[in-house]
């Protein structure tokens, strides 16, 4: 353990991954409660086109496909909003296309089979100073949330219409929540994979959804179950030398698993 405490890499793994860890599992509580567990699914494969449009260029992917995940949030939440079109529809829509474009965009690069493995499974190696960074000031972020937002996507969760009709700020208070929600899927890749990051946002939280008693209850045992899963995936990862992403989702299937058996003996 120490030795490996020791090692660079490891460490910037856990620091990133600690913190990435806390933003999914706050935004992950949104995620279950509101039903949109495809979001995040369609955002990782969407975040797929923009990490390859960075292959291709050349250029840090993580720079290319912040601003792309971004734009297809924002995409996905206009067409739903003004259009007939079901939420499911509109995601799946964005989702085929972008998973579309980085297989082109990757067919063209030269160097790509390594990158995108790590992008699509995750890898503790390749998590580097920027990410670090990058995820301290998305937690810095969300932080700054918690005093007004987390109250109103509270009660847009369990009340939209009302807070429609209260609240004249609620679709960009909603806009603001899926982009970071897309910015966390995005900055999370390295850690988790493309092919994971639904789950990794999502069991966390419905594990605390079957353990806790209330909404604000349920989002901080969301936050210290995807703290304390991932940081054990990645130890375990590191010394089974597998990726990082299934191992994490695996400890948290196990946690959700514990957490299912003890609400049925209630």
């Amino acid at each position: 353990m120490i030795e490996m405490l020791s090692q660079p890499f490891m460490m910037r793994a856990l620091a990133a991954g600690i913190m990435l860890s806390a933003l999914a599992g706050y935004f992950g509580v949104f995620v279950v409660q509101r039903q949109m567990s495809f979001l995040g699914a369609g955002l990782g494969h969407a975040a797929f086109g923009g990490i390859a449009l960075g292959l291709l260029l050349s250029i840090p992917p993580l720079w290319v496909a912040v601003p792309f995940t971004v734009l297809i949030a924002i995409a996905i939440t206009w067409v739903k909003d003004h259009t007939r079109l079901a939420n499911d529809t509109a995601i799946g829509i964005f989702f085929s296309v972008s998973v579309a474009l980085g297989i082109l965009f990757l067919a063209l690069a030269e160097t790509r089979n390594a990158d995108a493995f790590s992008y699509l499974f995750g890898s503790i190696l390749s998590v580097s100073r920027t990410d670090m960074t990058v995820s301290a000031i998305l937690l810095l972020a969300a932080a700054t949330t918690l005093p007004r937002l987390w109250g109103h996507w509270s009660y847009a969760t369990f009340d939209a219409e009302a807070a429609k009709i209260e609240d004249r700020n609620t679709r960009q208070d909603d806009m603001l929540l899926i982009a970071m929600l897309a910015v966390t899927i995005v900055v999370s890749l390295k850690v988790v994979g493309i092919l994971l990051v639904a789950a990794w946002v999502v069991v966390p939280a419905a594990s605390a959804r079957l353990m806790a008693t209330s909404f604000g209850g349920m989002t901080r045992l969301s936050v210290i179950l995807a703290v304390l899963t991932t940081a054990v995936g990645l130890v375990f990862s590191y010394l089974l030398d597998l990726p990082s992403g299934p191992v994490i989702v695996i400890v948290q299937a196990l946690v959700f698993g514990i957490a299912m058996l003890f609400k049925r003996s209630d």
